[in-house]
C-alpha cells in the first residue's frame, strides 16, 4: 500500500501549514491522516471467497483431473490469497464496499477522534479537526460552535468543497491549497486575539500503516 503523496515532504509542509494557520487566527487546527478509517475485513473475506470460488470452478472445469484432497487444499489457499491480496489493496476494500458504508465509518471516527484528542475542549471553544482517510477518499470537518458562530455559512462551505476535493483526489499538494485558503477565511473572521493560548498540538497526526 502506497501513501507516496503523504511522505515526509508533505508532512513538513502541512506541519508549517497548520502553525501558519494558528498564528494568524484564534482556531485551534488538529489535522489527521489516516490510512483508512476501518479495517474492512469483510471486503478480505468475500474477496478470498470469489477467488476461492473462482479457482474451484476451473479445477471442476479443468480437463486435468485432480484429487479431492488437492482440490480442497486448492480452494482454501485462493481464499487465504484473495484475502491476502484485498488486506493490502484499497481499490479491492472500496469496490467491495458501499459509499455509505465508508461514508459512515470515516464520520464515526473523526467525531471520536474530535473529543479524545480533546478538540471539543478548548476555552474559547475554537476547535477543528480536519479528518482526512485515504482508503475512503473521504475528509471530514468538525469545528467548535465558536468557529461556526463565526464563519459566513457561503464562504466556509465554500472552502469546505475544496477540501473535499483534495481528499477525492488524494493530493497532498492540493490539501495544503486547500488548508491555506481555509487559513485566509479563519484569520479574516476569527482573527489571532493574542489572548488564545495554543492548546492543540500543531504537528499533523499521520496514521499511515
Amino acid at each position: 500500500m502506497s501513501h507516496a503523496r503523504f511522505d515526509e515532504n508533505a508532512r513538513k509542509a502541512l506541519t508549517a501549514c497548520v502553525k501558519e494557520i494558528e498564528t494568524r487566527t484564534d482556531a485551534e487546527l488538529v489535522l489527521v491522516i489516516r490510512s483508512r478509517s476501518d479495517s474492512y475485513r469483510h471486503a478480505d473475506y468475500l474477496f478470498g471467497a470469489l477467488l476461492a470460488f473462482a479457482g474451484l470452478v476451473f479445477l471442476i472445469l479443468s480437463p486435468v483431473t485432480f484429487h479431492p484432497t488437492w482440490v480442497l487444499v486448492e480452494v482454501v489457499l485462493f481464499f487465504v490469497l484473495g484475502a491476502f491480496v484485498s488486506s493490502r489493496t484499497n481499490s479491492i476494500k472500496r469496490l467491495l464496499t458501499t459509499a455509505k458504508l465508508r461514508a459512515v465509518k470515516v464520520r464515526t471516527s473523526a467525531a471520536a477522534m474530535f473529543y479524545e484528542a480533546g478538540i471539543a475542549n478548548t476555552r474559547q471553544e475554537t476547535g477543528i479537526l480536519v479528518y482526512l482517510s485515504l482508503l475512503e477518499r473521504r475528509l471530514e470537518v468538525l469545528a467548535d460552535r465558536g468557529v461556526l458562530q463565526a464563519m459566513p455559512a457561503l464562504e466556509w462551505n465554500a472552502e469546505l468543497f475544496e477540501l473535499h476535493e483534495a481528499a477525492r483526489l488524494a493530493d497532498a499538494k492540493l490539501l495544503e491549497t486547500a488548508l491555506h485558503n481555509l487559513s485566509n477565511l479563519l484569520a479574516l473572521h476569527l482573527p489571532a486575539s493574542g489572548e488564545n493560548p495554543n492548546e492543540l498540538a500543531d504537528a499533523p497526526r499521520f496514521e499511515l500503516t
